[in-house]
Parts: structure tokens; sequence; C-alpha cells
């Protein structure tokens, strides 16, 4: 017997670098493709960083805090999570203006689940996706001993806004 349309969420690997890169820019509406371009050497591609970024085991952009749904091994989405147990260093007056403010927030999110980034592939979107994720991510968040989860959205990111609100984030 076949199943049809097996849905499992997993945790990414190191293979899933590419896959990853190219959610987190969705998630991110274009923005990390705009910053990896900053450090792009003379014939590489932004999304190449993006890559090399994923495939590393530390930092908050790792495939080690990323879980991926999966549709008959194809990706649906992924959640980018993990715990903020320290305020991060950086000053938000150094950094470029579309981020300065997401890193002023992470130092309020400190003793929280972070979600980092949300992404579902077009052509999978409102079918649930988005909820599971989320869902798998605050279950690692209680596994981890954490009772509060944040989250940041730019609020002209009405689908994704409307998604946390209807699963009750503020």
């Amino acid at each position: 017997m076949t199943i049809q349309n097996r849905r499992l969420n997993r945790p990414a690997t190191k293979d899933d670098a590419a896959t990853l890169a190219q959610l987190i820019d969705i998630a991110g509406e274009g923005i990390p493709t705009w910053l990896w371009a900053k450090s792009c050497a003379k014939d590489q591609a932004p999304l190449d960083i993006g890559v090399e970024r994923a495939r590393r085991s530390e930092g908050g952009f790792s495939y080690a805090n990323a879980l991926i749904e999966e549709d008959n091994e194809a990706p649906r989405g992924m959640v980018l999570s993990y715990a903020i147990t320290e305020a991060p260093t950086e000053d938000p007056d150094d950094l470029p203006a579309p981020i300065a403010p997401f890193v002023a927030l992470e130092k309020l999110s400190v003793g929280t689940w972070y979600i980092n980034a949300l992404a579902v592939v077009e052509g999978h979107r409102d079918k649930g996706t988005g909820s599971r994720l989320l869902k798998a991510a605050e279950d690692l968040a209680v596994l981890s001993e954490f009772k509060t989860m944040s989250i940041q959205v730019y609020g002209q990111n009405i689908n994704a806004v409307r998604l946390y609100r209807k699963l009750g984030y503020e």
C-alpha cells in the first residue's frame, strides 16, 4: 500500500541548507538576500552566503534550530526557533535599518522560546502547514521548559499576522 501526501515534521540537517536559505528569504521577504549580497565575494551569489550560514551548527540561523515539514519528501515549509538566553550583543544603531528593530526586540525576548522565522512554500499556504510548524516549535519550547514564546513580524506581512493572531499570539 502506498501512502499519499504523507506529512512529516523533521529536524533539518546540513543537507537542507539550500532549502533553508530559500525559505528564510521567503520568511524575511527578501531582506536576507539583501543582507547576504553585502557579504558576497566577486563571483558569489547571495543565496550561497545563506546556504553557508544555514550549514553552521551554531548561531540563530542554523539547520540545528530548524524543523521542516515535508510532503512526499518535498519541503512544504520550515520553522526556525530557539531559546533566547542572552541579549544579542549587537547595537541596533549599528545595524541596517530593516534589521535594527528586530535586534532591539530580541533584547526584550530574553528568557523566551523565539520563533525566528516561519515560511511556507507557495502552493502549500492556507493548508495548515504554518499552524503545524508553529505547534511543533511550541512543543520544543515545552520540552525545553520554556513557558513563554516570542515572535516578531512586520505589520505589513498580513498573512503572517493573521496566522499568529489566529493561534493566540499578540
